[in-house]
């Protein structure tokens, strides 16, 4: 019989290894590599920690309480799920890196203003579009920032940043519950300390996570401060391996494992 203790302590901990799985990382560096600020970066951790418990405590419980069997057209779709999103992620990423990289225009003035485009404010709208700064040069007045439905619904709640690390946290979970739940099947019979487990591994997972986004925003701003264009290589970095990975997942899955064929073959890892 596993004790209390030992499934608090297992879970715990696996669940903060789980959190460094190289998906899972390069997921999370796309989203903080422009962050400074260390609690909003504890906060992207945590969202998607949040997201990934989530999903493995939903589709976990269902299959330890019901015994449910996942077919495996469904277990390669979740895990193509992930490659789905690492290749949005880096494809985000890469498209922030292009639209930041400055461009000099001539004003007719002999002065030549540098174009560039990066998320500022005008009043309470926060948005992003080229702009310059030496002459200030905007293409619109300030009080002309109409703001998208999702500006204006999350913006002023400022939950808004952290829909996105929520969203793919519940994304990488579906890739994940389906081996979770089986390895604590494997260890615990008990559905009600299995349960319990999941909760833990959860528990972990958050705080394995912050501690990762926490660390990455801390070297982005330490080598950043000295390094002006630092965080946009790290962004421009980090999208393209992103992008190779998650075309990888993808087609480990489509293919590879048969997703995309008639004989499709899967095993929960």
């Amino acid at each position: 019989m596993v004790s209390f203790l030992s499934i608090i302590a297992v879970g715990f901990f696996l669940g903060m290894r789980h959190a460094t799985d190289p998906d899972h990382v390069i997921a999370v560096t796309t989203i903080v590599a422009n962050q400074r600020k260390l609690s909003r970066a504890a906060l992207i951790g945590v969202f998607w920690g949040v997201g990934h418990t989530l999903t493995i405590f939903v589709v976990g419980a269902g299959i330890i309480l019901f015994n449910l069997v996942i077919p495996a057209r469904i277990g390669l779709s979740m895990e193509l799920s992930v490659g789905m999103m690492l290749i949005i992620l880096g494809l985000m990423n890469i498209a922030g890196f292009l639209r930041s990289m400055p461009m000099a225009t001539n004003h007719g003035n002999g002065r030549e203003a540098v174009v560039h485009s990066h998320s500022h404010n005008h009043g309470d709208y926060i948005h992003s579009h080229p702009h310059a700064h030496d002459p200030e040069a905007h293409p619109h007045a300030p009080n002309q920032t109409p703001l998208a439905w999702l500006d204006r619904v999350f913006g002023r709640a400022g939950l808004y940043q952290y829909v996105r690390p929520l969203v793919v946290g519940l994304v990488h979970g579906l890739a994940g519950s389906a081996a979770v739940a089986l390895l604590v099947l494997t260890m615990i019979r008990d559905p009600r300390w299995a349960i319990i487990y999941l909760l833990i591994f959860g528990i972990g997972t958050i705080g394995g996570m912050m501690l990762i986004t926490m660390s990455l925003a801390s070297a982005f701003h330490f080598v950043g401060g000295t390094h002006r264009r630092f965080s946009r290589i790290v962004g421009m970095a980090s999208g393209l391996l992103s992008l190779v990975f998650g075309l990888f997942v993808t087609y480990q899955m489509g293919f590879a494992s048969g997703l995309f064929t008639t004989h499709p073959h899967w095993t929960p890892k």
